[in-house]
């Protein structure tokens, strides 16, 4: 499907050539990647309608009552009685659960309450907007409604993936896909800054404040740490990676496998906004490691990450893709991976009331958002020095 001839060739390479329409939406995937390059915004964009919103107050360690509320708005006709629940224990800082009646689970409703203080991290407006916004491209699930502390929405079918199945070179194939996908989604013209600099300020804010004095012979002074965030912002801003539509969260458990139709969908948008293409990539490379257990030695080895990349630019391009183009995103993606370290730790963790793990766990972000050159260096793996110090 050629671009109309109203609107001018996209300006950067960074398009999607399909010629089927995305689910829901009316613009072809050229169409959208032209806007997504900031040279055209496609007529008519589908509108998200209003979603509910219930003055409901879920209580965090009891949240079966309000759950239940909730439900008898947006399912009147499901008799309390007949309601199942199925609690979600995954989640570090937000409680979700899912209300059903058949077994099958094919109408479920799934109610997720915010942690405590994640409004300290988390534009819960902006989640929204960005959950409408996905839905309208068929990348997400629908929205039900909103409440006062936290959010409805419908059950996707499949299983969470762990560290093991995004190993698997026929699931990181459809993962490659479904990220070209949502980094083709517009930008309503132009395209805004990234949100990667501004979060990392927050970020870094947030855990000057809350340091404990315990954890102060682990980390460098604060001198030294805005030092180094400054140098990471003046070395990355450097490498010319495209600004897209990002997810800026995925976990392995924010994919879900549906073997039934073949494809992956990503979940919890609360991080979703527009950001470097390679930062969205490198974060999802470290989560090879795990999160719970992190071993730097299931990072993706050179060959996985270049046929992973292979699959990203030919579903971005529909074209033939050169050795070079695959070799620059790949050391733009593993100098943007040291960045997305420090937000995959997430400073969430640093707000739990377990005095153990918010010591561990400030470590963690400390370490890995103002990690030094050394531990910059440690955080690619065992042999990132060519990645490093490679020209583009």
């Amino acid at each position: 499907m050629a671009v109309p001839p109203s609107a001018p060739l996209p300006c950067s390479p960074f398009y999607l050539r399909r010629q089927a329409p995305c689910p829901q939406c009316s613009w072809g995937m050229e169409e959208k990647a032209a806007a997504s390059a900031g040279c055209w915004e496609p007529p008519g964009p589908p509108r998200a309608a209003a979603v509910p919103c219930f003055s409901v107050w879920v209580d965090q360690d009891d949240i079966l009552p309000g759950a239940l509320r909730l439900i008898q708005e947006l399912r009147p006709h499901w008799k309390p009685e007949q309601v199942r629940t199925k609690r979600f224990t995954d989640g570090i800082t937000n409680k979700l659960v899912a209300c059903y009646v058949e077994e099958d689970m094919q109408d479920c409703v799934l109610v997720r309450v915010y942690g405590e203080r994640t409004e300290l991290l988390v534009d819960r407006e902006n989640e929204v907007r960005n959950f409408q916004l996905l839905r309208a491209h068929g990348c997400a699930p629908k929205l039900y409604c909103t409440f006062q502390n936290g959010l409805c929405y419908e059950y996707m079918q499949g299983v969470a993936l762990g560290p093991e199945h995004i190993q698997e070179p026929r699931l990181f194939r459809l993962i490659a896909l479904e990220m070209a996908k949502i980094h083709t989604i517009h930008a309503n013209g132009s395209l805004p800054k990234p949100t990667l600099w501004h979060k990392m300020h927050n970020y870094f804010t947030l855990v000057k404040n809350e340091i404990n004095p315990s954890l102060s012979a682990d980390v460098p002074k604060l001198e030294v740490l805005e030092w180094e965030l400054a140098w990471l912002k003046e070395h990355l801003s450097q490498l010319d990676s495209p600004v897209v539509f990002c997810h800026n969260d995925l976990l392995c458990k924010n994919i879900i496998y549906d073997s039934t139709k073949g494809h992956v969908r990503f979940i919890d948008y609360e991080y979703a906004g527009y950001n470097y293409q390679a930062f969205d990539i490198g974060n999802h490379f470290n989560e090879f490691a795990g999160v719970n257990e992190v071993d730097y030695g299931r990072y993706p080895a050179r060959e996985t990450q270049l046929q992973w990349l292979l699959y990203y630019l030919q579903a971005q391009k529909g074209t033939a893709v050169t050795p070079r183009e695959v070799e620059r995103l790949y050391v733009q993606v593993n100098k943007f991976a040291l960045s997305a370290s420090s937000l995959s730790s997430r400073v969430t963790t640093a707000f739990l009331p377990c005095e153990i793990h918010r010591g561990h766990m400030a470590r963690l972000i400390l370490s890995a958002l103002f990690p030094g050159v050394s531990l910059l260096v440690g955080s690619l793996g065992p042999h990132p020095e060519p990645v490093l110090h490679h020209q583009l």
